[in-house]
């Protein structure tokens, strides 16, 4: 009789199929759940956190999980989202809110805006090297003060559900990583599950088993379907690439990321007749590259006594803040009128709340702290002044 050859790795490398991934969800859900009357959900708007909202929110109308005492989902709205994105969301908060869910729009304030800050404040787009400040400020704080907010009226700790997905792999290594979402992930929702302060919640990630297809048949075939919730989930494919979506699995985040080498998901969405006519926005990702730029930006001469980072680059100078707001009108402008003639979904880069501010920033000439604006340009040679306060005068080759 011929011996059956056993796979070593078997046990570990079988796929989970989708009903088995539901199935560890919930009863992630029936063993954590019960120790919180209040649950709360961290909504992107993104693949991973919008499967999450619809698959808690059908476990609980279907009968499969007891409802908790409150249910709140939180959307971050950081005004950048990618429209088919935002579209899909706005149709899933009303289907949400006709069930009796609660839905919070969590936005940061409006000076801390992502392009208030820059073009209003004057500072300088964000990169990952040494100056990384626009996730924490438009999508974290924004999450976490909603949070404390829920805390302080409730009286006691919430459960915070997220999206975070690390895939099989997880299960196999008994580790997550948090860091930025790769493979695929959304944009600092590891971070988010990190920096959630423990008082006043615990967090759980109930599809951090999910693999990408699964996700993906979830969001296309199941959610759409009325016995499994009935939700506009369909149209968030378009935002990863349409029918080739799980193919291309696409990072998505905010529209032109200045953090992103590429804008895959832009890319590939304005290849797609529906959403042609959005092709300006790829002019956005030059604009925050060359707001970098040194003539672009103001520097310390190094001679001031209490600067510490000698001769650093520092915010815009106004008259590149002022011209990057035309752009970005413009570009608004262009979209529109199309949108418009077309009947398709509009964009707004910057609402006539935001354009306010923006120019009474300028208007006051607000500047940064420790700036005035009376520094010379980044690109203007100077004397080199060393971390000790010794100076190297500026060699003049004309005399």
């Amino acid at each position: 009789m011929k011996a059956i050859q056993t796979n070593l790795f078997e046990g570990i490398s079988k796929r989970l199929q989708m009903n088995e991934s539901i199935e560890l969800t919930t009863q992630s859900l029936l063993a954590y759940g019960p120790k919180y009357k209040h649950w709360c959900m961290a909504w992107s708007g993104g693949k991973d956190s919008t499967t999450l909202v619809t698959l808690i929110v059908w476990l609980i109308t279907s009968g499969r999980l007891k409802a908790p005492e409150t249910l709140t989902v939180m959307y971050a709205d950081t005004r950048l989202e990618l429209t088919p994105l935002y579209f899909a969301a706005q149709q899933i908060m009303e289907e949400l809110e006709e069930l009796g869910i609660t839905v919070k729009i969590v936005t940061a304030p409006l000076d801390k805006r992502f392009m208030t800050y820059i073009l209003g404040r004057g500072v300088p787009p964000p990169n990952n090297n040494t100056f990384r400040w626009c996730t924490r400020q438009i999508k974290i704080d924004p999450m976490k003060a909603e949070l404390e907010k829920i805390f302080k009226e409730k009286g006691e700790k919430v459960l915070m559900l997220t999206g975070v997905r690390q895939g099989e792999s997880a299960i196999r290594d008994q580790r997550i990583i948090m860091s930025c979402g790769k493979d695929g992930a959304e944009c600092g929702q590891g971070w988010y599950q990190e920096t959630m302060p423990e008082s006043i919640c615990d967090t759980l990630a109930p599809i951090l088993h999910w693999r990408v297809c699964h996700v993906w048949e979830w969001l296309k075939h199941w959610a759409p379907l009325p016995e499994y919730g009935d939700f506009s989930t369909a149209l968030i494919a378009d935002a990863y690439g349409g029918d080739e979506a799980e193919e291309i699995n696409a990072r998505t985040g905010c529209i032109a990321c200045p953090l992103a080498s590429k804008d895959t998901a832009l890319d590939n969405l304005v290849k797609r007749l529906t959403w042609g006519y959005l092709f300006p926005l790829k002019r956005l990702k030059p604009i925050w590259r060359d707001l970098r730029l040194p003539q672009n930006r103001l520097r310390k001469t190094g001679k001031e006594s209490k600067e510490k980072n000698k001769q650093r680059l520092g915010p815009l100078t106004m008259e590149s803040r002022k011209r990057a707001y035309k752009e970005i009108i413009r570009i608004q402008n262009e979209i529109n009128k199309v949108a418009v003639k077309e009947g398709k979904p509009t964009v707004t880069l910057l609402n006539k709340q935001e354009r306010n501010l923006i120019r009474s920033l300028w208007k006051v000439n607000r500047w940064p702290n420790r700036w005035d604006g009376t520094e010379p340009t980044g690109d203007v040679l100077m004397d080199t002044v060393y971390p000790d306060g010794s100076i190297q005068p500026l060699i003049n080759f004309g005399k």
